[in-house]
């Protein structure tokens, strides 16, 4: 049975990430075909970089998604907070339903409605609003449960006699809350802040519609070339970017692990 298992968990994870390891290796491919590597070479690499127009794109693909993430982590901490402190259980059922719409709307319908909603907001004041701000808007929309939702297991773990006992010894509400509650929810919030910016650098369907023709993202960018051909530079930047998030949750869970160990050595030496 545990070989079944084993064997059956080594076959999930080859689907998953053979196409990445394929994609990675051809970026390395020396000739543009995607069905024969002649040989090893960072031309394409070089390529690039030289290939202004997806510079560009992934420049405002970086700016786009460290802006919502951050500002939706913001705002989704608060909203957690908010909600856990919520006495009524009812009320705090249904807040909890409403946040979680985003997450369960089909992206085209998001899109597409917001897109209608921007549009009419241009009609009203008689100019085309579609740009890089009305992309920052859709993506802290659909950021923000993906940040509460990392945050509220944290906020019901955390022993409630410790904001209490900040506040026994002279702590304001909100002193309690950064010297005390913050530093127990830190974990939630840094994963909702990094879930945060990999969706919104991955985005293309809501971004689509909401773009315009002033703001490009690597995604709509990409799609662009399709029309065409997509051109081996491609496959570099996908691995660039692969790697970059790889190296980030590595480095969430590792420290997400020397969090986690600290208790049980205080413990230990008690």
């Amino acid at each position: 049975m545990k070989i079944g298992s084993k064997l059956y968990m080594a076959l999930v994870f080859a689907l998953l990430y053979a196409p990445i390891v394929v994609l990675i290796v051809f970026s390395f491919n020396s000739s543009n075909s995607m069905a024969v590597f002649e040989g090893f070479s960072l031309k394409w690499y070089k390529e690039l970089f030289s290939n202004e127009a997806a510079i560009t794109a992934l420049m405002n693909s970086l700016i786009l998604a460290l802006s919502s993430a951050l500002i939706s982590t913001f705002f989704g901490t608060v909203a957690a907070v908010g909600i856990h402190k919520m006495r009524s259980r009812y009320v705090k059922s249904a807040v909890m339903n409403v946040t979680n719409v985003p997450m369960m709307n089909p992206d085209i319908v998001t899109g597409i409605s917001m897109m209608l909603l921007f549009a009419l907001c241009g009609t009203l004041i008689g100019n085309g609003i579609l740009g890089f701000w009305t992309l920052l808007i859709a993506h802290i929309t659909f950021n923000l449960p993906y940040v509460i939702l990392s945050v509220m297991p944290k906020l019901k773990q955390m022993d409630p006699r410790l904001p209490e006992a900040a506040m026994d010894l002279g702590c304001t509400p909100l002193q309690a809350f950064f010297k005390v509650e913050l530093h127990e929810i830190l974990p939630g919030i840094f994963s909702g802040l990094l879930m945060a910016f990999t969706l919104s650098l991955d985005d293309f369907v809501i971004s689509y519609f909401c773009a315009g023709n002033t703001f490009q993202t690597l995604p709509i960018y990409i799609y662009s070339q399709t029309k065409k051909r997509v051109t081996p530079d491609m496959n570099a930047l996908c691995a660039i970017i692969f790697v970059t998030i790889l190296i980030l949750l590595l480095v969430r869970n590792f420290a997400a692990d020397r969090q986690s160990k600290r208790p049980a050595r205080k413990g230990s030496h008690n």
